[in-house]
């Protein structure tokens, strides 16, 4: 059961910064949109606003370039100027419905970036989760919002703060509607060095996948080409269309495969990928 009737809400959340939140946020987003959806966007930093500059980005390159790319409807929720904390908090939450109830009228799915840091704002948008992404770079220093281990044996001692926030974010939401929430934690910038380290990392999480209850796929490498996308708010899936001077390259391929195989292991609904690991339309794509 969605958290909007029919509309689909995908938060991209992690307390801590430089994980790749807003680099997957906009790659699903424009991977639901190519499928043909209606993708609505909100962005919960206003101090940083990087899904909003991604968004800016690609409507001012694609105006320069005259480019026919799809755009989601983007929204920036604004902090709160309330005097008290309460007061803040509760005005901000409103916000926040009122904007998701707005947006789930006329969208199939509603993409949220969450900052990097707790906040009233990103424990509400946690709570209309129907599925929540974790995006986690692949080290024990990432691990450490999720739980804590034991240094010699690297067993699992305990749940961790962003752990806790997820616990408490899904009895908010069964309070709410009786929703549930599928809680997908993608292991970014995997490098194939220190094959031990990633290992053992790997080993951790699905331990603790089975006790906190998530699923643990593969996220995005440790790829310039996301970093280089960024100015012009183009995405991977941009990159093959003929307007789009760009030339692809064997990483770049690879780079797609990795998003696919995202995209599938998302498991969202009523959505059929429009691309194949070139990046070509695969016939039927559209939905």
């Amino acid at each position: 059961m969605a958290a909007t009737g029919g509309t689909h809400i995908l938060v991209v959340g992690n307390e801590k910064g430089g994980s790749g939140k807003t680099t997957t946020a906009m790659h699903i987003a424009v991977a639901v949109m190519r499928a043909g959806h209606k993708v609505a966007t909100i962005d919960l930093d206003p101090r940083q606003r990087s899904l909003t500059r991604y968004a800016e980005n690609r409507r001012h390159w694609a105006e320069m370039k005259e480019l026919a790319i799809p755009h989601s409807t983007h929204r920036l929720i604004k902090l709160s100027d309330r005097e008290s904390v309460t007061a803040r908090k509760q005005d901000e939450e409103a916000r926040l419905a009122r904007c998701i109830a707005e947006l789930g009228q006329s969208h199939d799915f509603i993409i949220i970036d969450c900052p990097g840091s707790d906040s009233a704002l990103s424990r509400a948008a946690h709570s209309y989760a129907d599925t929540l992404v974790t995006p986690l770079n692949d080290s024990f220093i990432d691990f450490d919002l999720l739980a804590q281990i034991d240094p010699e044996t690297f067993a699992v001692d305990g749940p961790s703060l962003y752990s806790e926030l997820v616990w408490d974010s899904r009895k908010s939401r069964a309070l709410r509607d009786r929703g549930t929430i599928d809680w997908v934690v993608i292991r970014n910038r995997m490098s194939s060095l220190n094959a031990r380290n990633k290992e053992r990392v790997g080993e951790v999480l699905q331990t603790l996948s089975r006790q906190v209850g998530f699923r643990l796929g593969a996220g995005f490498g440790e790829r310039v080409i996301y970093r280089e996308l960024f100015p012009s708010g183009l995405t991977l899936l941009d990159l093959r269309d003929e307007d789009v001077d760009i030339t692809f390259s064997m990483s770049h391929v690879a780079a797609l495969q990795e998003l696919r195989d995202i995209i599938a292991f998302l498991r969202l609904p009523q959505l059929v990928l429009p691309f194949d690991a070139s990046g070509k339309a695969v016939a039927g794509g559209m939905h």
